[in-house]
């Protein structure tokens, strides 16, 4: 038996709803006003809804809005309004049937029927629009999640699509939810990544600026370069990262490391001396414990256990420009001074050691990382050479190009865990 729930105005001239649904063997639950129309729909659960108003207001439609939001049912309204802006306005609020002076007992049942196919008919046609969009969106995504697998993995599109359908099928998961779940982890992986570089690029600055500081005009040209291209790609990993990062989530720190980075800049846009030396160290500081903030957030935001290995990775591009700014201070900087860099560029040394090591026991393991790795080993007793010599033009040279060989490795090393198929589908 249909269930019906009345709304009603308290009009004089309503015809006798309750008393014609009865005897047309509708189930009529009780009658209310507008105000409590949605409180009365949600607590009795009708399966139609039917009303009168001899002139439809607001307050009706507000409550049929409401009700079409939270809980849509078929809705039948006689009414003796013939205006055609109150039926538009009925239509906006998911009415099925406007009955405009015809109302008779012998059509309730016909109508009831009506407003109800109507009702399914048109759910039927919205979850078809759900579902093409759903279905548009999906592709949308899947067709990304593909485009990362081309760049990341050097592979044609039929093959990046089996990868995506492959891990879509061992995690359970649709294709298009695998291809979330990619886009996600490509993210995360470029965010801690591209945060993780500006540790490096703060360290980078003073020992290019210490570097020209030690080398005679003729050097100096080509480390002013090497320090504008630094500087130029700092300001484009911040604005990458304003794209990239949530601002309501991440936006504070991102904001701090700006804050870092202006006197820093400044500073480095003056002519270099070696009374600033310090004053420019500590800038850098500050913009390292900034980034630092900032990559840590992301990798603890994400819950990808991998971040941890691309954070690792990253951070050793940041160890080798430390220890040779720091071996460079040691040169520049009078008595106590030297002393304090010497022994910082010692614990320095250790801990880029210990996480070479932890990096070669790292379960993130190809043919490609494990050569990078290698090559890193490799070029490490050359920075050992450097800084030992470290108190002379060749020995600083050494000790510049061997810090950037080893930048160079990691960058790469940690390109390569970045866009790891393990990374980015598991």
């Amino acid at each position: 038996m249909t269930s019906v729930l009345l709304v009603l105005d308290p009009d004089h001239g309503a015809p006798p709803l309750a008393a014609d649904l009865r005897a047309a063997g509708i189930h009529v639950l009780g009658a209310c006003p507008c105000d409590k129309l949605v409180q009365e729909a949600l607590r009795q659960g009708p399966d139609v809804l039917v009303g009168w108003s001899s002139h439809p207001g607001e307050p009706l439609f507000r409550a049929l809005d409401i009700l079409r939001t939270t809980q849509a049912l078929p809705v039948l309204v006689f009414s003796g309004d013939a205006g055609v802006e109150v039926m538009e306005r009925a239509l906006q609020c998911g009415v099925q049937g406007w009955v405009v002076q015809g109302y008779a007992a012998a059509r309730l049942r016909p109508l009831l029927q009506l407003v109800q196919a109507r009702f399914r008919h048109e759910r039927g046609l919205r979850d078809a629009l759900e579902d093409l969009g759903h279905r548009y969106e999906e592709r949308k995504l899947v067709d990304r999640a593909k485009g990362i697998l081309m760049l990341a993995r050097q592979v044609p599109e039929d093959e990046a699509f089996r990868l995506l359908r492959q891990s879509a099928m061992q995690q359970q998961l649709r294709v298009g939810q695998a291809a979330q779940l990619l886009i996600d982890a490509a993210q995360d992986a470029a965010g801690v990544n591209r945060s993780g570089q500006l540790r490096m690029l703060s360290q980078r600055l003073v020992k290019l600026y210490a570097l020209q500081l030690a080398c005679d005009a003729t050097e100096a040209g080509a480390v002013r370069t090497l320090q504008s291209q630094a500087v130029e790609r700092l300001e484009a990993n911040l604005a990458q990262l304003g794209r990239l990062l949530s601002k309501p989530t991440f936006g504070d720190l991102l904001d701090g490391v700006l804050s870092a980075w202006k006197p820093l800049d400044a500073m480095l846009g003056e002519v270099p001396q070696a009374a600033r030396l310090l004053k420019l160290d500590a800038l850098a500081e500050a913009l390292l414990q900034a980034a630092e903030t900032l990559t840590a957030a992301l990798e603890q935001a994400s819950g990808m256990p991998r971040l941890h290995v691309i954070n690792l990775a990253g951070r050793q591009r940041m160890l080798s420009q430390r220890l040779a700014k720091e071996v460079l201070l040691a040169t520049l900087l009078p008595g106590p001074m030297a002393a304090l860099a010497r022994e910082a560029a010692e614990r320095t040394a250790l801990e880029a050691e210990q996480a070479l090591a932890a990096l070669q026991a790292a379960p993130l393991s190809t043919p490609e990382i494990r050569a990078t790795l290698a090559a890193a080993a490799q070029a490490w007793p050359r920075m050992r050479a450097g800084i030992d010599a470290a108190g002379t033009p060749a020995g600083r040279q050494q000790l510049a190009d061997a810090s950037d060989t080893l930048l160079e490795r990691f960058e790469q090393l940690t390109g390569q865990i970045e866009h790891s198929m393990q990374t980015l589908i598991g």
